[in-house]
């Protein structure tokens, strides 16, 4: 069994997005600009947005952070939207999910400009994603697709299982993997699927987006399989100094003998989210998409 670890690929992928931003600015090109818009406090969120803002630092971006509480109405949140758009020195931004449950988030995700939709949510985004053409894709879905080349996982001809079909993994990672460049065969499994146990026994590649913590049990992962854990749920725990502790969608310990290759909670597909986040940013600044 070998961990897929996402740290060391991620510390990889952040050195070399700081040398092109390195370059760029010794070209005289500006420094790539990243913006966050949170609204509330809740922990995952504020954690997350703290490390993206680190993350930032590291490889010479600049970024900039925009708070809101939770009764900020969804005019005043679309009217920072739209003023985001038109700020010039802003490559690409995002808001934070999940927002309060009087602002829909659909409407939030349609206001941002695509052009800077560097969380790759936005339908056009989307829409250029499955047809083909040069898009900004979603941070997880990249961050998988990126962790399976750098570990040289075959994919060409491979059963692939998604369990899961949000809009933000399971389905764009779907199309991701069924692209030419990847051509792995896709089943998106979810919690209706029959022989759900069974379907997830084909899978060369299996990959746990459920957001059920420990879902994938050993009876549902054959012998050789790549496991790749996508889940990342705050369990209580008086074990650690925070009082949670975060837990996969895949029962680690029990499933690992199994596998060929397997991502752990934390430190496999979060890291990879958060660098591609940075990746989508440096395409913005420079034009690559658009």
């Amino acid at each position: 069994m070998i961990l897929i670890d996402g740290k060391k690929v991620a510390a990889e992928m952040k050195q070399e997005i700081a040398a092109k931003v390195l370059e760029l600015k010794e070209k005289g090109g500006k420094t790539p600009h990243l913006a966050a818009v949170l609204v509330g406090h809740d922990g995952g969120s504020e954690t997350y947005v703290a490390y993206k803002i680190k993350d930032c630092e590291a490889v010479g971006f600049k970024s900039s952070l925009v708070r809101y509480e939770d009764d900020v109405t969804e005019e005043e949140l679309l009217s920072k939207v739209q003023e985001l758009n038109e700020d010039t020195d802003i490559d690409g931004f995002i808001v934070q999910l999940p927002l309060p449950g009087h602002i829909s988030e659909q409407k939030v995700i349609e206001a941002i400009d695509p052009k800077k939709d560097v969380d790759g949510f936005h339908p056009e985004n989307v829409g250029r994603m499955v047809i083909g053409l040069p898009s900004f894709v979603s941070a997880t879905p990249f961050g998988i697709v990126e962790l399976l080349k750098r570990y040289n996982i075959e994919t060409n001809g491979k059963n692939c299982v998604i369990v899961g079909r949000s809009n933000i993994v399971g389905r764009p990672l779907s199309v991701l993997l069924s692209q030419k460049a990847i051509n792995a065969t896709v089943t998106v499994a979810h919690s209706r699927t029959q022989n759900l146990e069974e379907v997830c026994r084909n899978a060369d590649i299996l990959v746990a987006a459920i957001g059920v913590p420990e879902f994938v049990k050993k009876n549902m992962v054959k012998e050789g399989a790549v496991v790749i854990d996508v889940g990342t749920t705050r369990v209580k725990s008086d074990q650690t100094k925070s009082g949670w502790k975060l837990k996969g969608d895949v029962l680690f310990d029990e499933v690992a003998s199994k596998c060929s290759y397997i991502t752990p909670v934390p430190g496999g597909v979060g890291p990879m989210t958060r660098v591609s986040l940075l990746h989508n940013t440096l395409l913005a600044a420079t034009g690559k998409i658009y």
